[in-house]
């Protein structure tokens, strides 16, 4: 029984969050810049403005590495084990996402507004010399808390490492080919959907996680009032609920490609100020802790009671 347990999801949901923790992002040979050159070949064979290209060529980049990790995870002696717990760990961003933020909290604690600006740049996609430093960045780190941790754990607990795998490389696609521009408009339309639809339980579960994790009724009506107007199904809820938990106002203007957006307001509150950076990322931190807590509760505990109860 012990084994089972040890092998079991939850217990390497844990696993995998710890060596996220200590080891934090692989900064060679990760297996997304594999993945990455992968995508480009079948791109360069397949691609047409069209949106059956499109959807071929998604079944083709994703069906190879899924139908191979299959396989793996079903491996011997403890090997199949083993490659579940490297591939969560690979798809966990918690520790990415603390280390990607760091330059910006950095640079504003030294004042240095135009190191924060670049430093903000480098992870959304608006333009560095019009930028809101503070809200884009607690709008970067509410929104990858789902892409990049609870939409994995998410998977993993579904479907295992071909769940995580399907997921992780899914969201990388549709960061590739999803963009509503003059070459992917119909060729990334299959990537850009089915990155959508599996992230629409996700991220409903992340938006109802960063509620339970604050201001719980803010969340709610932020939530329910906002995120229907917002261009995503799915960024939508996650943003609206964070900034509605943290008592923040985030959302409208900003600029992509020197072209000014309005976009919807979210949250409500106050403008963001530096610790909201803070306090988001212990939103999502205490978030993927809660996940995992309660696996590993909901696992173990039947478990021991079967146990005390036969001892």
């Amino acid at each position: 029984m012990m084994p089972d347990l040890l092998s079991h999801p939850s217990s390497l949901m844990a696993g995998a969050l710890i060596l996220d923790g200590l080891l934090g992002e692989p900064q060679r040979w990760h297996p997304l810049v594999g993945f990455g050159h992968w995508a480009a070949w079948v791109e360069r064979r397949s691609y047409a403005p069209s949106r059956l290209r499109g959807v071929l060529a998604l079944v083709m980049t994703l069906a190879p590495p899924v139908g191979i990790s299959l396989v793996l995870s079903r491996l011997a002696h403890g090997w199949g084990t083993a490659f579940s717990l490297w591939t969560l760990y690979f798809a966990l961003g918690l520790r990415s996402l603390h280390d990607h933020v760091r330059p910006i909290c950095q640079a504003l604690d030294r004042q240095d507004d135009k190191a924060a600006r670049r430093a903000t740049a480098a992870i959304v996609s608006r333009d560095e010399d019009t930028l809101a430093i503070l809200p884009a960045t607690c709008e970067s780190v509410l929104e990858n808390g789902n892409d990049g941790v609870f939409g994995a754990l998410f998977w993993f607990w579904v479907g295992g490492a071909p769940g995580v795998i399907l997921y992780r490389l899914a969201n990388t696609l549709d960061a590739t080919w999803g963009y509503k521009s003059t070459r992917y408009l119909h060729f990334g339309w299959a990537a850009a959907r089915f990155d959508d639809v599996l992230n629409w339980i996700p991220a409903r579960l992340t938006a109802f996680t960063y509620a339970f994790l604050g201001k719980f009724r803010h969340a709610l009506v932020c939530w329910s009032q906002q995120a229907p107007r917002w261009d995503s199904p799915n960024a939508g809820p996650v943003m609206a609920a964070g900034a509605g938990s943290l008592n923040i106002r985030l959302g409208g203007w900003a600029c992509y490609g020197g072209e000014w957006h309005e976009r919807p307001r979210l949250g409500c509150g106050r403008s963001p100020q530096r610790n909201d950076i803070d306090r988001a990322l212990t939103l999502v931190r205490r978030g993927a802790f809660l996940w995992v807590l309660s696996a590993v509760v909901m696992t173990w505990m039947p478990a021991l009671w079967r146990l005390s109860a036969h001892a």
